[in-house]
């Protein structure tokens, strides 16, 4: 089926087109989607919505995140589809002859024998330094594939989601730690977060990704949305925080008034935001998971795991 609007090919049950973001409804089922090779890449060719767009997905539903809840969509070159979403979701990237997908070094899970993997340090020599301060490896995976039709599927190293987002000329700030693969053309920087990233525990960086295409992104937990209303005031623990718009403004502060009853709370710094806006939240905190793991763990001094009965 091809977008009514840009004429780009959309995939079966899809919420909107990847290429040009407007809206469709009544989409033909292509039995051919699910397998390596040409058919995977092709519509059927067969009916025609119903519905016509009128207007733009963020213009039409209030958020900006173009998340297809479906789990699938089509970027220029390729399709992805997400599988076993939840707790152990794996990105499945089909690659058309010759394209490519860009990733975070140490995502790939499995590939096909025809894909060919280079991996280079983006930015340079202070790009990589920016990225290993922020958390990340200092180099960036590009998977392409050669010869034919290729196969790369990618997973994030700790348990959690994994949501496909449609940028549309957009420019979001997401968690170092929760970006896991892009459409090549995106612009993925490592921005200097100040003083406030730093309080916050997520270190001096984060990472700013501009374009149009596809952005995949890791959550410890699952994917919650919060929509802010102009002037609406939003706290969020920073432990949870995935994505927000590069626009939101927002500052740290302690989650309550005073250091008593902020230690007695159980809660730190938190981030508030101020809308409009959108916020993507992971539902679990992943050092809050760790210090519950810690008793269970050798101490330093050599001893055995502690482990109450």
């Amino acid at each position: 089926m091809k977008c009514l609007r840009c004429g780009a090919e959309v995939l079966p049950n899809a919420k909107f087109c990847g290429t040009c973001g407007y809206l469709v409804q009544a989409m033909p089922q292509n039995p051919g989607y699910g397998t390596v090779g040409a058919e995977a890449f092709r519509g059927t060719g067969h009916g025609q919505s119903q519905t016509q767009p009128s207007g733009s997905y963020a213009e039409q539903s209030g958020q900006s995140f173009r998340l297809d809840e479906d789990g699938r969509g089509r970027g220029r070159g390729y399709t992805w589809e997400v599988h076993h979403p939840g707790a152990f979701a794996l990105a499945v990237v089909r690659l058309e002859p010759e394209q490519s997908i860009l990733a975070e070094a140490g995502a790939m899970v499995s590939m096909s024998a025809n894909v060919e993997l280079q991996s280079q340090m983006k930015g340079g020599i202070f790009g990589a330094l920016k990225r290993v301060v922020g958390g990340e490896s200092a180099f960036v995976s590009t998977f392409t594939a050669k010869g034919g039709y290729g196969e790369v599927t990618l997973a994030p190293g700790a348990p959690g989601d994994v949501v496909g987002i449609e940028m549309q000329n957009q420019r979001f700030l997401v968690q170092s730690s929760s970006y896991l693969a892009g459409d090549v053309s995106l612009q993925v920087e490592t921005k200097f977060g100040g003083v406030k990233s730093f309080l916050g525990g997520e270190g001096l960086f984060v990472l700013e990704v501009t374009g149009t295409g596809l952005l995949l992104v890791s959550s410890f937990g699952a994917i919650h949305r919060k929509t802010l209303r102009p002037g609406e005031r939003y706290l969020v623990d920073t432990g949870h925080l995935v994505a927000w718009e590069a626009h939101i403004p927002y500052e740290l502060r302690k989650a309550a008034k005073g250091f008593f009853r902020s230690f007695l709370s159980g809660e730190g710094l938190v981030a508030e935001f101020t809308g409009p806006g959108e916020i993507l939240i992971q539902t679990r905190n992943l050092a809050a998971f760790a210090g519950l793991l810690k008793p269970f763990f050798p101490n330093q001094s050599g001893g055995g795991i502690n482990i109450d009965l």
